[in-house]
């Protein structure tokens, strides 16, 4: 038995057959040598794709604080609702402190009135408006 064995073996290990088994395993061994330079390729890749996730969650963190402490404070200003400070004035007055420009006295006097009536509209209050 030991006889048929050997001779199957030198049967199937003619050069022909060694030369095309060694061909394969140096293509198997650089197809393995590619695979792993993209691997690596790759892997760098995904590092920096972290690295640059890890940034961006960081600054997300501090917008999202950003953000929580605006809607703190808009909160707070609407709780307060501290009046507005914007007296009312004649056109008398106005003239006076203008240089006694009836047109500018009468425009800004106009101007004044329609700030006042948007900010009651705004649900707000105004000090020295009466």
């Amino acid at each position: 038995m030991d006889d048929l064995k050997l001779a199957k073996f030198i049967a199937a290990a003619n050069p022909v057959n060694v030369q095309t088994l060694i061909a394969a395993l140096e293509q198997s061994q650089a197809e393995r040598e590619e695979f792993r330079k993209r691997l690596k390729l790759e892997r760098s890749i995904l590092e920096d794709a972290d690295k640059r996730i890890a940034e961006l969650e960081k600054s997300l963190r501090g917008t999202e604080e950003s953000l929580v402490a605006a809607v703190d404070q808009i909160a707070e200003l609407e709780t307060s609702k501290q009046p507005v400070k914007l007296h009312k004035r004649s056109v008398g007055e106005v003239m006076h402190m203008s240089g006694f420009s009836r047109d500018y006295a009468e425009g800004w006097c106009a101007g004044n009135d329609n700030a006042i009536h948007e900010i009651h509209a705004a649900g707000g209050s105004v000090e020295g408006s009466e």
